[in-house]
């Protein structure tokens, strides 16, 4: 389990990065504020602005906790008008490039009266203070400038990733109680428009559609807006330009984002405005080391919690300028993503393990055309870089003739704890493997799953958080059973579903998921949500899915499937039910290869055996089957 350990391999970061490195020593950083926890986070929330002081710091009483209470903010003041009311309204905040040509700037004024235009169109639709919205955009400044104008207003934005398929977003729809869902028509991917209003459309068809009091359409392609929905350019186009944000509670929800799980339903993970905001704040800067002089750039979508934190947030909260781009970092060509960094000096940039890996499949070539000098931060995260990857990024990307310029570190956080839980700071020698060390004031345990108890440096155990954190989230939308199981008094804390293990550097790797997860690209995809939905084609009585090693995206789905009687089990079925899933789910959910068996691994109580199928295809050992139903 400990095999990542293994890798003596470590690279010490360059002169330069350390220079300007925002925490030089970040043991010494890490352990002052552990010493003191809550005073820590007292000050780190005291440089944003707030309309009344908060009471209290924390409350906790497993599982509940609640930060700041008392305080009254939003996040969009901090993001938006801090920066205006601070002389720097004319500083830019962000560039969008498409892949179709286009590209648009904004300052940080410009950005604050979109916002506000979006914000008083969508108050004329009657969209008040914790009605929900959900927004099905790519990333574009539209996308990003909705989320800011729900949150000035005091609604709950619910973004789901353009491109999920419509019975995902149907069920988001449905679980959040959304009253307006907001969307582009299309976006473009690889050359290829991709039509995203259809996919709405038939979510919102049939007897059990969602109902909601508008739709609301951005036309990027000249398409005419249908009859009974709104015009996304029309609504906002005679808006006044300014409009006060509302005085929000720390506690009141932020946003709700949708994360797989293990069971059919959708998950919906709440952050809230003080909490997330702070934690936001704190780590784009001490840990990624953002400053306002920054051109940040994260190669994620706002669809997902790296998107939501660090995208839409988290740069506006510094005051930096970033890049977005819509479009993959492999079109027209797999050296696209550095002519981006050369053509606007992008200083520190976020990716994830998959991009890694396809740069390096296709050669160094088309990274060396480029200078990349101006970078001095490459982090990864999404899921474990592997120590090959990260040495080929290291030395290929990120050095000339041998010499290290930039360094590439790795994070790990979740969706349900929205910033980096553990990481290599910029000032850090990186060690292959291991994603980091444990963030300030993050207590971090690996326990033996069984009995709760600390396992030995070098043993593998179940990663556990001894106490909350301001970016953790505060509950499951709808669903408080549901959030009570992230906590357990018997393992200690906060459970990752994450196993790890850790050095004696203290630095820790993850080993992967303990529960029926699977990594698809950094996308977590739930076995139970594929399973569901093969198990929904008339042809199909059971299915079982697992995750298997992919050289390009991590883990790839290999899907096993018991058809009906009468059903013939040939090829055509196959692409039929890989077909399916792709218009169900979305094409991140489809299966890499789909089988047709004549019966699933089960125990006795007629339970899947997932583990047993995975050994076979991997040629594991078995391990116990005794209650393998023979």
């Amino acid at each position: 389990m400990a095999a990542l350990l293994t890798v003596t391999e470590r690279f010490d970061p360059p002169p330069g990065v350390v220079e300007a490195a925002t925490v030089k020593d970040p043991k010494a950083y890490v352990a002052a504020a552990n010493a003191d926890p809550l005073a820590y986070w007292a000050e780190r929330a005291q440089s944003l602005t707030w309309t009344k002081p908060w009471d209290e710091v924390c409350r906790f009483e497993m599982p509940d906790h609640q930060w700041f209470t008392g305080g009254r903010t939003n996040i969009s003041i901090n993001c938006l008008d801090r920066h205006v009311q601070a002389g720097r309204g004319d500083a830019k905040a962000m560039t969008f490039v498409s892949e179709n040509g286009e590209e648009r700037s904004f300052t940080y004024a410009e950005a604050l009266a979109e916002v506000c235009r979006i914000a008083n169109g969508l108050k004329s639709l009657g969209v008040a203070r914790g009605d929900r919205v959900v927004i099905y955009m790519p990333l574009t400044p539209e996308g990003v400038f909705s989320m800011h104008a729900c949150a000035r207003i005091g609604a709950v934005h619910s973004m789901v990733y353009a491109g999920m398929g419509e019975g995902a977003l149907k069920k988001r729809i449905q679980d959040s109680g959304a009253k307006v869902v907001l969307v582009s028509d299309a976006t473009w991917r690889r050359g290829k428009i991709v039509d995203l209003k259809g996919i709405v459309d038939r979510a919102l068809a049939g007897d059990d559609a969602p109902k909601l009091d508008h739709v609301v359409v951005l036309s990027r392609t000249g398409r005419e807006v249908a009859a009974g929905e709104v015009d996304f350019a029309s609504l906002i186009a005679h808006q006044p330009d300014f409009i006060e944000a509302e005085e929000m509670e720390a506690e009141d929800p932020l946003f709700i984002l949708y994360t797989s799980g293990t069971t059919g339903a959708p998950k919906g993970v709440v952050h809230v405005h003080g909490g997330y905001m702070v934690g936001c704040d704190t780590l784009i800067r001490t840990f990624f080391g953002v400053t306002q002089d920054s051109v940040w750039w994260s190669l994620s979508d706002i669809g997902w919690i790296v998107g939501h934190s660090y995208i839409a947030y988290g740069p506006m909260l510094v005051g930096c300028h970033q890049i977005i781009r819509e479009g993959t970092p492999d079109y027209p060509d797999a050296g696209v993503t550095w002519d981006v960094v050369d053509r606007f000096g992008v200083t520190e940039m976020f990716t994830a393990p998959t991009a890694v890996r396809m740069w390096m499949r296709f050669g160094s070539d088309f990274v060396k055309k480029y200078s990349r000098r101006s970078l001095k931060v490459m982090a990864c995260a999404g899921e474990p870089l592997n120590p090959e990857a990260w040495s080929w990024a290291q030395r290929e990307i990120l050095s000339d003739d041998g010499e290290a310029f930039a360094h590439c570190v790795d994070n790990f956080f979740q969706t349900e704890v929205a910033s980096p839980m553990l990481g290599t700071y910029p000032a850090m020698a990186t060690r292959p493997g291991r994603a980091g060390i444990a963030m300030p004031t993050l207590l971090a345990r690996i326990v033996d799953p069984e009995t709760g108890a600390d396992v030995p440096n070098g043993q593998g155990g179940l990663f556990v958080v001894e106490k909350p954190l301001p970016y953790m989230l505060r509950t499951v939308w709808g669903d408080p059973r549901r959030y009570a199981s992230y906590w357990s008094e018997r393992l200690g804390g906060y459970v990752t579903g994450d196993l790890a293990v850790r050095d004696d550097e203290g630095y820790i790797a993850l080993l992967g998921r303990s529960d029926d997860v699977i990594n698809v690209a950094g996308h977590r995809i739930g076995t139970a949500d594929v399973e569901s939905s093969l198990v929904g084609h008339p042809a199909v009585a059971e299915a079982a899915v697992v995750g298997l090693p992919d050289e390009l995206k991590g883990e790839k789905i290999k899907a096993f499937v018991v058809v009906r009687a009468g059903e013939t089990g040939d090829q055509a079925l196959v692409a039929k039910l890989v077909a399916h899933v792709r218009e169900d789910l979305g094409p991140i959910a489809q299966p890499s290869e789909l089988v047709i068996v004549d019966k699933l691994p089960k125990t006795r109580s007629g339970k899947i055996m997932r583990r047993l199928l995975k050994a076979r295809e991997l040629g594991l050992p078995e391990g116990d089957t005794s209650t393998l139903d023979e």
